[in-house]
């Protein structure tokens, strides 16, 4: 995927870090349960995954999740299609949502406005796709979950309702129950300092001539407080997107007056999130699970760190 950018980093950190990208990469597509368009555009789609639950309960729980790649063309759904079905498996209805990306010069980080138009057309046709090709899924405030430009995503669609009031995007109430953001690209200014993914924020945004102009409608820490249950999980060895970033979210939250979850997983980089066969996805899997219970409710989280596996409970 997109790589540490311009920061220096080991050759043992790098090595580490194409390992476990291999390692999350390499296993095999599987095909979803059903997929509906939101769009006539061949990127505005969502997969399915079922649930693996006993036929006669109750409706499943919704999971979207949003995939990461640096908003790049390059990275698609597809190498997310795993972790979805590792959810599904742990009984979680999942919608896998695909978007634009790219952009008209090579390698460019997402395309504006329609990113943005994607993924807010997708959520707010979840409910209605939801029934017609999932309907042992309940899509009552969902949760979402991204990994690091998803995260992003993730974290943005959580914050419409706090949009400048003349923006096409935004909504007067929160539409979700809680957000699982995975390393995400949640600081751009952070994100901009520490060049993450080679410029990618700064590149999303149309570059320096428009980013304070756009960053207000895009940019997670900006969008704060949300009054949405939010936790992040980042991985202290992460190369790709960097503990700093997350840390800097965590910290304009507190400032706004919102208390966000950081878990903290000891000795593992960008991609064990997202790799089913990698403890650290575990521990992910069990963040869901508790967001999910406490969707419906307001309780405040706690910083807190864990090692791959561990239970984080505040």
């Amino acid at each position: 995927m997109a790589g540490a950018g311009t920061r220096a980093v080991s050759v043992d950190a790098a090595a580490r870090d194409a390992a476990e990208q291999e390692s999350a990469f390499s296993h095999p597509f599987v095909e979803p349960y059903a997929t509906a368009s939101y769009g006539d555009h061949a990127d505005q789609v969502v997969d399915f995954y079922a649930p693996r639950v006993d036929p006669g309960e109750a409706k499943a729980p919704l999971v979207v999740v949003l995939h990461g790649g640096a908003w790049r063309a390059a990275y698609d759904r597809r190498h997310v299609a795993p972790f979805a079905a590792f959810l599904a498996g742990r009984a979680f209805a999942v919608a896998s949502v695909e978007y634009r990306r790219g952009g008209a010069e090579p390698g460019a980080a997402g395309r504006w406005p329609q990113t943005l138009d994607d993924v807010a057309a997708a959520m707010d046709a979840l409910p209605g796709l939801v029934a017609d090709a999932l309907p042992q899924a309940d899509p009552r405030r969902p949760v979402v979950v991204g990994h690091s430009a998803g995260g992003h995503l993730a974290l943005w669609a959580a914050a419409r309702h706090r949009l400048p009031e003349d923006s096409p995007w935004r909504r007067p109430e929160p539409a979700v129950g809680g957000v699982v953001a995975l390393a995400p690209i949640a600081d751009f200014t952070k994100a901009g300092e520490l060049s993450v993914c080679a410029g990618a924020a700064l590149q999303f945004l149309g570059g320096l001539e428009r980013f304070e102009e756009r960053r207000p409608s895009a940019d997670p820490a900006a969008l704060l407080p949300t009054g949405v249950p939010t936790t992040v999980v980042q991985g202290d060895a992460d190369i790709v997107v960097p503990a700093e970033v997350a840390e800097s979210f965590v910290r304009a939250a507190a400032e706004a007056g919102e208390t966000v979850r950081l878990t903290q997983v000891a000795d593992a980089g960008h991609f064990p999130l997202i790799d089913p066969a990698a403890d650290a996805c575990l521990l992910v899997a069990e963040e869901i699970t508790r967001l999910v219970t406490t969707a419906q409710t307001s309780g405040t989280v706690a910083a807190v760190t864990g090692r791959p596996g561990s239970s984080t409970a505040p």
